[in-house]
This record gives C-alpha cells, structure tokens and sequence, in this order.
C-alpha cells in the first residue's frame, strides 16, 4: 500500500479509503467483504474528474467553444485515457480480485483499470479535499492535454464559405498578394474578398496556411 501510494504523490490519513478503492466487486462478493467493492467510489470519482477536467478547461481555453470543450473533456476522461493513467501507476498490481477475475486477465482488463483510476481520485478526495484530488488528476491529464493538442486543426476557410453561401449572390475570392523568401523559407501574404471588397489577410509558409489565416481574421471582424 505504502509502495502505491509513493506512486500517487499522495499518503492516506485513512487507509481505508486506497483499499476500497482498489477493491473490485467480484473480490468484495467472494469475500464478504463490509466496506464493500469500489463501486459507489468509482461513481464520485468520475464526476470529480469530470469537474476538475471541465474547470481548467474552461479556465485554459477561454475563447474556446462548448463543442470544443466538450470534445476535449471527453477525451481526457473517457474509458482509454483514465485506463492509461491506471497503467502509468502499476494500479493493476495493487487490486483485489477475486480469483476467477484474476484468471481472466482482470489485472490488464481496461474497463477494470479505468474504473480503478476514478476510485482513487474519489478517495485522495475524501481524504484530503479538492485540491489533492485536483492535484492527483492534473497531474495526468496535462501532459496527455499537451499530446493531443496539435492534432486539432480549425477550417476556417470552410467555415467562412458556409457563411458566405447564405447569400448566394456574394462571391468570396483569396488574393495572393506577395511572396517572398528563398525557396526552403517561403513567406506568403493573402487577401480574402468580398464581392471585391477585403474583409481579411493572413501570411504563412505555404498559399494555404496564409489563406486560412486571411479566413480566420475575416471571421473575427464578422463576428465569429
């Protein structure tokens, strides 16, 4: 216990709290055990994880959407991510099984080692408040945060085109207005139009990047 709890960055006041929570139901059924399984843990701990995941988000990401928040949140809290942040621990070592469960690989088994990861967090909380739990899930959560950021890419161009189609009349053209640099190191500089009339620039190393920066600034002074 002392050995996993080295691995937490956190030392129970009450013990029984970290063997509850690494405490199956399956072990706690063949046992008899009187604190029962993890299960009502598990239950607080996922929306502890959920509150903690949502807050800094929302505090990190200001200008971010509700959809996109969304998406982020589940991200970080779905089945494969608390399933990892269990397996960085060693958690599957710690549990309680019972021995059928153990036979059948419940040690590995990743809806088992997710479930575990939202008991602790419950059980850091019971013992030592927000903060620690915070502490506990932010801890994991940012690094995997960090992983998963430059695989989001925003279209701008295609969200100004939906804009634009409302109005069939209007016509949207990007302008390329200047190049530069030697052939390895490429600046290039757009202007999109409307019916004729600039409404964004943007530059880049590539006519596409510059385009969509060109569409991105035409959104921010629409309105968008």
């Amino acid at each position: 216990m002392t050995e996993l709890e080295e691995k937490l960055g956190y030392h129970f006041k009450n013990k029984d709290y970290l063997k509850t929570a690494l405490t199956h139901s399956s072990f706690a059924n063949e046992n008899k055990v009187p604190g029962g399984s993890n299960e009502r843990l598990e239950f607080l701990g996922d929306s502890i994880l959920g509150l903690v995941v949502a807050d800094y988000l929302y505090k990190s990401f200001p200008r971010l959407p509700e959809g996109d928040l969304t998406k982020k949140r589940a991200a970080l809290v779905c089945e494969k991510a608390c399933c990892g942040f269990s397996r960085q621990l060693g958690v599957g070592k710690y549990l309680l099984l019972s021995r059928g469960e153990q036979n059948s690989g419940g040690r590995t088994r990743s809806s088992i080692l997710a479930d575990a990861f939202e008991s602790i967090t419950a059980a850091i909380y019971l013992d030592g408040g927000m903060d620690e739990s915070r502490k506990f899930v932010l801890r994991f959560v940012l690094p995997l945060l960090k992983e998963t950021k430059p695989k989001i890419f925003k279209d701008y161009k295609t969200s100004l085109q939906e804009i634009v189609q409302k109005n069939p009349e209007e016509t949207l053209e990007y302008v390329l207005t200047g190049e530069s640099g030697p052939d390895h190191d490429k600046h290039f500089t757009v202007e999109v139009c409307l019916d004729h009339n600039v409404i964004g620039k943007g530059g880049g190393r590539s006519k596409k990047e510059a385009e969509q920066q060109a569409a991105r600034e035409a959104l921010e002074l629409m309105g968008y």
